[in-house]
């Protein structure tokens, strides 16, 4: 015999909320109680919609806790979940009563016919959720609209802030069977082994930095990042021209800190190589003009797409980096730089979970794009607290908010010019001006390594050593340290698909 209270319980109605609108929100009561009657029956059926649902999902309060009661028990690893063991996890947890009591929680078993469905159930009812938090936000978002003491702009940031969050906590991906993959990776292998520069990724257009990364690939977060003065932006805005101009592969540049005329200045000046100076002012030369008019031809119709919206927000750039790569078809994201990103008005306790919030995003939409996503950092002043030639060197522990971006980066490399430190010459006496050392300090899917470059400061442009000063700086260090991380100094891929294959020509699939 069921107590009063639970009779009480049991024909308390459930709470329905209707909208402004007069609608009632989207639900589906029926198949909360089939989904969680089959939880209490099943018991591995946890199991396949763990990922899926959340108390919150449940449009009935009293359903949530009776969820949340079902995965307190699996997260303890209890041996069977049943009808029994809920009620007991929900006496546990002190709301027994008010999720229905033992005589409702009983019959939610009663509606259970079969569980073969189950899955499509839980998704159904996580769909009604989605739904509902949208209502729900755009209702916030609708009423503060009409609140003139609310600053529009700061509005602009809660809402982009809001839909951010909700669509990262429903980004769902199902894990796939290996072979599709395989035949995948073995595509990218072949197309590699045609190329004659042995690279599967977008070329840099520095040679010895390609054969570390054999190009940059896709879905990868690569930081770049050099104390101030390095050269940063020259390096991309040089790897820029490189890909658009050279390879005609498509680049956007998201400039948070210059306008898109002084970037696009800087451009003229590394392609017309002029000096910047004089590029500014006008004050060019009868043989400077027809260098500038001939060279400038280059970036007409270049496919380089530059935003220098200030403050940029992760859920701005999603937006716009999705337009890009649909419309436009980029390959590849410059942004310049990661620090002066925000995380769309969130509040976090400090500056580096905000970074770190930042890092994650960037990370999670190169995989989402399948393009390399380059980022520049700004070091911290470590550096210039440590003396001597190996102690200005950058390290990781030098990024700033080190953690996470260290941490998300498939790759971090350093721009390091020991002249800017008065270091004129290396150990053994070979010159150091105008060089600019790349270390590659993390590479998650591949070796490390240094390598040298020159950097020519007045054109605002980084360049390959030309033959007469390859071995210059660092470039024996590059090899043996590539040795040591990967045994064997790297290879060009050959054409030969007997090689890839292993197989004797005929391919698998």
């Amino acid at each position: 015999m069921a107590t009063d209270k639970t009779k009480i319980a049991r024909k308390k109605p459930v709470e329905v909320i209707v909208h402004d609108t007069g609608r009632i929100p989207p639900q589906a009561l029926d198949l909360e109680k089939v989904v969680l009657g089959a939880l209490m029956l099943e018991k591995d059926a946890i199991s396949n919609i763990g990922d899926i649902l959340r108390p919150e999902c449940f449009y009935d309060k009293r359903h949530g806790m009776i969820f949340e009661a079902i995965r307190d028990l699996t997260n303890n690893r209890e041996p069977k979940i049943d009808m029994l063991t809920v009620i007991e996890q929900l006496k546990r947890n002190g709301n027994l009563q008010e999720a229905g009591g033992m005589l409702y929680i009983s019959e939610l078993t009663n509606n259970v016919t079969s569980t073969v469905h189950l899955d499509v159930h839980a998704k159904i009812i996580a769909q009604k959720h989605l739904a509902r938090e949208l209502i729900h936000f755009s209702g916030l978002v609708q009423g503060k609209a009409f609140d003139e003491t609310i600053d529009i702009d700061d509005l602009m940031q809660e809402a982009e802030s809001s839909l951010f969050e909700i669509a990262q906590r429903n980004i769902k991906k199902d894990a796939v069977q290996i072979d599709p993959i395989i035949k995948e990776a073995w595509n990218v292998i072949k197309l590699a082994s045609q190329r004659k520069d042995g690279m599967s990724g977008i070329a840099s257009g520095y040679q010895k930095l390609d054969r570390i990364t054999s190009g940059w690939q896709k879905s990868d977060l690569i930081i770049i990042a050099a104390r101030p003065a390095m050269g940063k932006t020259a390096f991309v805005l040089s790897m820029a021209k490189n890909m658009a101009v050279d390879f005609k592969i498509p680049v956007a540049v998201f400039s948070l800190e210059m306008s898109n005329i002084q970037l696009v200045t800087r451009l003229i000046t590394n392609v017309c190589e002029i000096e910047g100076n004089k590029i500014k002012s006008g004050s060019l030369d009868k043989y400077e003009w027809d260098q500038f008019h001939s060279k400038i031809k280059t970036l007409f119709e270049a496919p380089i797409y530059v935003d220098d919206t200030p403050s940029l927000s992760v859920f701005e750039l999603r937006t716009k980096a999705r337009r890009l790569v649909r419309e436009e078809k980029v390959q590849c994201i410059i942004i310049d730089y990661l620090q002066l990103m925000n995380a769309s008005g969130m509040n976090y306790g400090s500056r580096e979970q905000e970074v770190s919030m930042i890092s994650r995003s960037l990370k999670g939409l190169a995989k989402e794009l399948d393009i390399p996503i380059i980022a520049l950092s700004q070091l911290n002043r470590g550096v210039e607290t440590r003396s001597g030639m190996e102690g200005k060197r950058p390290q990781l522990s030098d990024l700033r908010e080190s953690g996470a971006i260290e941490q998300d980066a498939d790759m971090v490399c350093f721009i390091h010019r020991p002249e800017y430190y008065g270091m004129l010459q290396d150990n053994e006496g070979n010159s150091l001006e105008g060089l600019a050392e790349i270390i590659v300090a993390k590479h998650r899917n591949g070796g490390t390594g240094d390598l040298w470059l020159r950097f020519k400061k007045e054109l605002i442009k980084f360049e390959n050593l030309a033959e007469y000063d390859t071995n210059v700086g660092g470039y024996q260090e590059f090899t043996s340290r590539m040795n040591d991380d990967v045994g064997v100094t790297p290879q060009p891929i050959g054409s030969n698909e007997d090689f890839i294959t292993g197989t004797g020509g005929n391919t698998p699939f």
